[in-house]
């Protein structure tokens, strides 16, 4: 398909360069500048830059260059259609189709040029609310009540709407301006012909998406009034479903934190950020949903949302739970923090301090534990009848799962809580046996010799990791079967692999130096260290040895599985099948 030069234009207008590069490489301020280690080949020394002004990488070393686009296909060997159609998913933007008719051009081209009138129609608008705060003493002492400096009312574009039911008709001479409703700014009502102000005596707080444009406005009461938070509508340009309130603001710091902190409310985000923690965000008066979570591992592969610890709190944990299952890769974390009922975490760290919080946070409920607790509540484990009940209530939770090492680790846990065996479970499910952990195996280990001074060579486990590890394309040229049979061997073999795989997914292939980069912090990080140093520097990566490895480990596997079923098959009908079926299949097939 051909995509016109003129959207291919606006994607990239929209896109930052640096945001999409900061994904996969740890980039630091160099001056106007950004710097980082090259993505596209080994390097000790940084020599990749990444110009916001110019919306440009570069690379001194290998001389790979380009836009946003040429990146994603680069980096991850996407195509150009591709790139440029996951590009604008990311943006919200549609690729315009060949087969669409002049009238659905025209239409999308109406209606990108409505968005933008109503941007334009936000922007000004919050930009009278900056001017309405400064004139109103009783607004700029209710934000100082709650501790907050003119420097973050500043970076986040706080407002206020006055008392009036037509204060925006000073702004807007045309009041009667259908984009006025249309952004949510005005609420007309047809039956008494009337229009009024939707904000009124309220703090306001603009909404803005990635690039940083107002899309719609988030207000709160100085008093007690009901109801307390109010939200843009619905319009063209917001979606509460999609957008975060703060994710502009803290994208910088969700790089240096390392996570994202998701919170109920604006006046949490702005409190943290106040606080010494500019890496939260929160949702707009509805549950965290998929989009939402998707949204965030864009930017940071650690997401921490943070509740009250009272039943409602809960509620809204079990929906962000929900939200976050699709995406709980293996290289990815999802947390869960609970506040005790008379704290948010603006007064906590008031009272207990930010090292508190900090710690709080390091000590939240993971994914995995919380998934665990939702299944088996209201479950009596003592009983069979309860069990049942929790494999019932795990099994949707599960399903929702990426396939991967964790995935596989919580079936094992569920079995154990229901006393099931877990391919007894899996089998109840529907589950293919593919996704089902085998028995744990014994993984070849490096030994040294008994006289000093003589090294022997790397066990098969051990040379595998170097293989997959130092070969960027080796992972990709195994099969899906070959890929089990390493990612299901023990710790600390097994983890290491099912990492990889998931970089690959997620990433797609990359040279020793970004995946060292990128292991950094897993738990099996020195092993892998260790086994790689340890490579002589004229032993090369054969992948040809990787698959002896290979087609050995199955057929120990096989020698293990027949034994194991000769010695129950007097006893077990169904493992004499199997048996009869394995000797049968290594009989030569007779010629006619």
């Amino acid at each position: 398909m051909a995509i016109p030069q003129t959207f291919i234009q606006e994607l990239l207008s929209r896109a930052d360069v640096v945001e999409l590069v900061g994904r996969y490489v740890q980039l630091k301020k160099a001056g106007a500048n950004y710097s980082g280690l090259c993505p596209f080949h080994s390097e000790k020394s940084p020599s990749f830059t990444v110009s916001p002004t110019k919306q440009f990488y570069h690379c001194f070393g290998c001389g790979k260059n380009g836009d946003a686009i040429s990146f994603l296909m680069e980096h991850a060997g996407m195509t150009f259609i591709e790139a440029t159609k996951d590009l604008a998913q990311q943006y919200g933007m549609e690729v315009p189709e060949d087969d669409s008719t002049p009238q659905d051009r025209e239409r999308a081209a109406k209606q990108r040029e409505k968005q933008a009138t109503l941007s334009d129609v936000l922007e000004k608008a919050g930009e009278a609310y900056r001017k309405q705060l400064k004139l109103s003493p009783r607004a700029v002492e209710y934000l100082k009540g709650r501790g907050l400096s003119g420097e973050v009312a500043r970076d986040f574009g706080l407002g206020y709407a006055p008392e009036g039911w037509r204060s925006l008709a000073s702004v807007f001479p045309n009041y009667d301006d259908p984009l006025l409703a249309d952004s949510g700014l005005v609420i007309v009502n047809d039956e008494e012909d009337k229009r009024y102000d939707r904000f009124r005596d309220r703090i306001m707080f603009p909404i803005r998406n990635v690039k940083g444009e107002c899309i719609g406005f988030g207000g709160r009461v100085l008093g007690d009034e009901k109801p307390k938070y109010l939200n843009s509508p619905e319009t063209p340009v917001f979606s509460k479903g999609r957008e975060l309130y703060g994710l502009f603001e803290a994208r910088n710091a969700l790089r240096e934190h390392g996570y994202v902190l998701v919170t109920e409310g604006y006046m949490d985000v702005v409190a943290l950020a106040q606080l010494g923690f500019p890496n939260a965000v929160a949702t707009l008066g509805t549950a965290c949903t998929p989009e939402h979570v998707k949204t965030l591992f864009r930017f940071t592969d650690s997401v921490v949302f943070s509740f009250d610890g009272d039943d409602a709190g809960r509620r809204a944990a079990r929906k962000a739970l929900d939200g976050a299952l699709p995406y709980a890769a293996d290289v990815r974390s999802v947390k869960f923090l609970f506040l005790p009922k008379e704290h948010d975490p603006d007064s906590y760290i008031r009272e207990f301090g930010q090292d508190a919080f900090s710690r709080y946070v390091s000590d939240a409920t993971p994914l995995s534990r919380f998934l665990i607790d939702a299944a088996r509540e209201g479950c009596d484990l003592t009983s069979a009848e309860g069990r049942a009940h929790m494999a019932s209530n795990a099994k949707p939770l599960w399903l929702a799962l990426p396939d991967g090492a964790l995935k596989r680790q919580l079936l094992t846990e569920i079995a154990t809580l229901v006393q099931l065996d877990a391919r007894d479970l899996s089998s109840l499910w529907g589950v293919a046996k593919s996704a089902v952990p085998s028995s744990p195996r014994r993984s070849d280990t490096y030994k040294p010799a008994a006289r000093a001074g003589r090294t022997l060579p790397p066990g098969r486990a051990d040379r595998a990791l170097q293989i997959v590890f130092l070969d960027p394309q080796a992972w990709d040229k195994l099969s899906d079967d070959d890929h089990h049979v390493l990612c299901e061997l023990a710790a600390p073999h097994g983890p290491l692999f099912s990492w990889l795989d998931s970089q690959v997914h997620e990433h797609g292939i990359q040279p020793w130096d970004a995946l060292k980069s990128a292991i950094q912090g897993h738990d099996h990080e020195s092993f892998l260290l260790d086994r790689v140093g340890r490579l002589l520097p004229d032993i090369e990566h054969d992948f040809d040895e990787l698959q002896q490895i290979l087609r050995k480990e199955r057929d120990e596997r096989r020698a293990e599985e027949l034994r194991d079923l000769s010695a129950r098959a007097p006893t077990d009908p169904a493992a004499y099948e199997r048996l009869k079926q394995l000797i049968q299949g290594d009989k030569p097939q007779q010629t006619p």
